[in-house]
Protein backbone atom coordinates (compact mmCIF):
# COMPACT_ATOMS: atom_id res chain seq x y z
CA UNK A 1 0.00 0.00 0.00
CA UNK A 2 1.24 3.37 -0.32
CA UNK A 3 2.94 4.83 2.72
CA UNK A 4 0.52 8.26 2.59
CA UNK A 5 -2.73 5.94 2.54
CA UNK A 6 -1.65 3.42 5.37
CA UNK A 7 -1.02 6.88 7.51
CA UNK A 8 -4.16 8.53 6.54
CA UNK A 9 -6.45 5.34 6.83
CA UNK A 10 -5.23 3.65 9.88
CA UNK A 11 -7.91 3.46 12.85
CA UNK A 12 -8.02 1.99 16.08
CA UNK A 13 -9.78 -1.30 15.81
CA UNK A 14 -10.91 -3.29 18.87
CA UNK A 15 -12.76 -6.41 17.22
CA UNK A 16 -10.79 -9.19 15.85
CA UNK A 17 -11.46 -12.25 13.95
CA UNK A 18 -10.28 -14.90 16.16
CA UNK A 19 -10.52 -17.79 13.31
CA UNK A 20 -7.50 -15.87 11.71
CA UNK A 21 -4.48 -16.04 13.64
CA UNK A 22 -1.35 -13.62 12.85
CA UNK A 23 0.93 -15.55 11.02
CA UNK A 24 5.28 -16.11 11.78
CA UNK A 25 5.91 -13.38 8.65
CA UNK A 26 3.72 -10.67 9.76
CA UNK A 27 4.46 -10.77 13.72
CA UNK A 28 8.28 -10.65 12.19
CA UNK A 29 7.24 -7.63 9.72
CA UNK A 30 5.38 -5.90 12.65
CA UNK A 31 8.11 -6.16 15.44
CA UNK A 32 10.65 -5.41 12.48
CA UNK A 33 9.52 -2.03 11.58
CA UNK A 34 9.49 -1.04 15.44
CA UNK A 35 12.58 -1.94 16.04
CA UNK A 36 13.59 0.11 12.38
CA UNK A 37 11.67 3.22 13.96
CA UNK A 38 14.58 6.12 15.15
CA UNK A 39 15.36 6.85 18.66
CA UNK A 40 17.60 9.35 19.89
CA UNK A 41 21.13 9.06 19.60
CA UNK A 42 20.18 5.55 18.32
CA UNK A 43 20.02 4.12 22.22
CA UNK A 44 16.60 2.00 21.24
CA UNK A 45 15.52 1.86 25.01
CA UNK A 46 13.08 -0.75 24.16
CA UNK A 47 12.09 -4.30 24.14
CA UNK A 48 9.29 -5.92 22.44
CA UNK A 49 7.15 -8.78 24.15
CA UNK A 50 4.87 -10.60 21.68
CA UNK A 51 2.19 -12.39 23.47
CA UNK A 52 -0.19 -14.87 22.00
CA UNK A 53 -1.21 -16.63 25.19
CA UNK A 54 -4.87 -16.21 26.00
CA UNK A 55 -4.76 -16.57 29.31
CA UNK A 56 -2.00 -13.87 29.79
CA UNK A 57 -3.73 -11.73 27.38
CA UNK A 58 -7.32 -11.77 29.24
CA UNK A 59 -4.94 -10.79 32.10
CA UNK A 60 -3.69 -7.56 30.96
CA UNK A 61 -6.90 -6.47 29.06
CA UNK A 62 -8.32 -5.91 33.22
CA UNK A 63 -4.95 -4.25 33.85
CA UNK A 64 -5.99 -0.77 31.73
CA UNK A 65 -8.99 1.15 31.87
CA UNK A 66 -10.15 0.86 28.18
CA UNK A 67 -7.85 -2.45 27.80
CA UNK A 68 -10.81 -5.32 27.27
CA UNK A 69 -9.74 -5.25 23.40
CA UNK A 70 -6.34 -7.17 24.29
CA UNK A 71 -8.47 -10.22 25.36
CA UNK A 72 -9.78 -11.01 21.60
CA UNK A 73 -6.80 -9.93 19.80
CA UNK A 74 -4.73 -12.88 17.97
CA UNK A 75 -1.41 -11.02 19.38
CA UNK A 76 -0.40 -8.30 21.11
CA UNK A 77 3.30 -6.66 21.65
CA UNK A 78 3.90 -4.84 25.07
CA UNK A 79 6.60 -2.23 24.77
CA UNK A 80 8.69 -1.70 27.86
CA UNK A 81 11.63 1.13 27.58
CA UNK A 82 14.26 2.02 30.49
CA UNK A 83 13.28 5.52 32.00
CA UNK A 84 16.73 6.24 32.61
CA UNK A 85 16.92 7.24 28.69
CA UNK A 86 15.50 11.25 28.06
CA UNK A 87 13.46 9.89 25.38
CA UNK A 88 12.51 6.66 26.01
CA UNK A 89 8.78 7.07 26.41
CA UNK A 90 9.16 9.06 23.07
CA UNK A 91 10.87 6.86 21.21
CA UNK A 92 8.59 3.90 22.45
CA UNK A 93 5.90 5.14 21.04
CA UNK A 94 7.52 5.95 17.88
CA UNK A 95 8.40 2.29 17.61
CA UNK A 96 4.26 1.64 18.53
CA UNK A 97 2.85 3.91 15.72
CA UNK A 98 5.69 1.88 12.98
CA UNK A 99 4.39 -1.40 14.42
CA UNK A 100 0.85 -0.13 13.94
CA UNK A 101 1.50 1.57 10.39
CA UNK A 102 3.49 -2.31 9.38
CA UNK A 103 0.32 -4.02 10.63
CA UNK A 104 -1.91 -2.43 8.85
CA UNK A 105 -0.39 -1.81 5.42
CA UNK A 106 -1.06 -5.42 5.84
CA UNK A 107 -4.52 -5.65 6.65
CA UNK A 108 -3.86 -6.20 10.15
CA UNK A 109 -5.58 -3.50 12.98
CA UNK A 110 -4.39 -2.48 16.13
CA UNK A 111 -4.50 -0.50 19.33
CA UNK A 112 -3.13 1.01 22.03
CA UNK A 113 -3.87 0.00 25.41
CA UNK A 114 -3.08 1.93 28.60
CA UNK A 115 -1.88 0.24 31.23
CA UNK A 116 -3.38 2.03 34.13
CA UNK A 117 -2.18 -0.58 36.35
CA UNK A 118 1.19 -0.88 35.49
CA UNK A 119 2.65 -3.12 38.46
CA UNK A 120 0.07 -5.66 37.62
CA UNK A 121 0.98 -5.46 33.77
CA UNK A 122 4.90 -5.80 34.92
CA UNK A 123 3.92 -8.55 37.17
CA UNK A 124 1.60 -10.43 34.32
CA UNK A 125 5.13 -10.68 31.61
CA UNK A 126 7.45 -10.73 34.88
CA UNK A 127 8.84 -6.98 33.87
CA UNK A 128 11.91 -5.75 36.05
CA UNK A 129 10.36 -2.99 38.20
CA UNK A 130 12.82 -0.74 37.36
CA UNK A 131 11.40 -0.81 33.94
CA UNK A 132 8.34 1.24 32.45
CA UNK A 133 5.56 -0.87 31.07
CA UNK A 134 2.76 1.62 29.77
CA UNK A 135 1.42 0.51 26.57
CA UNK A 136 0.47 -2.74 25.21
CA UNK A 137 -0.84 -2.98 21.50
CA UNK A 138 -3.56 -5.36 20.24
CA UNK A 139 -2.98 -6.74 16.81
CA UNK A 140 -5.05 -8.81 14.81
CA UNK A 141 -7.77 -9.07 11.47
CA UNK A 142 -10.70 -6.76 11.76
CA UNK A 143 -13.83 -8.68 12.62
CA UNK A 144 -16.13 -6.13 10.43
CA UNK A 145 -15.95 -5.46 6.71
CA UNK A 146 -16.47 -1.48 7.41
CA UNK A 147 -12.93 -1.51 9.17
CA UNK A 148 -10.47 -3.08 6.59
CA UNK A 149 -8.20 -0.69 4.97
CA UNK A 150 -10.02 0.33 1.67
CA UNK A 151 -12.18 2.44 3.78
CA UNK A 152 -10.36 5.63 3.73
CA UNK A 153 -12.77 7.95 4.81
CA UNK A 154 -12.32 9.10 8.44
CA UNK A 155 -14.64 10.99 10.68
CA UNK A 156 -14.42 13.43 13.48
CA UNK A 157 -10.62 14.72 12.61
CA UNK A 158 -9.90 18.42 12.70
CA UNK A 159 -9.36 20.64 9.72
CA UNK A 160 -5.79 21.52 8.90
CA UNK A 161 -7.06 24.99 9.14
CA UNK A 162 -7.76 24.62 12.63
CA UNK A 163 -4.29 23.32 13.66
CA UNK A 164 -1.68 24.55 11.58
CA UNK A 165 -0.48 28.05 12.47
CA UNK A 166 2.23 29.94 10.19
CA UNK A 167 5.45 30.90 11.82
CA UNK A 168 3.96 32.38 15.06
CA UNK A 169 1.51 31.49 17.54
CA UNK A 170 -1.88 32.86 16.46
CA UNK A 171 -0.93 33.53 13.03
CA UNK A 172 -2.67 31.54 10.33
Amino acid sequence: MDTYKTITSLRSVRQFDNAHPISDDALHHILQAGRMSGSSKNTQPWWFIAITDRETLTALSKCGDFAQHLAGAALAVAIVFDPTFYRGEFDSGRAAQNMMLAAWNDGIGSCIASMHREDAAKAALSVPTEYRLQHIISFGYPRNADQSIPAVKRQGRKPLAEIVLREKWGQK
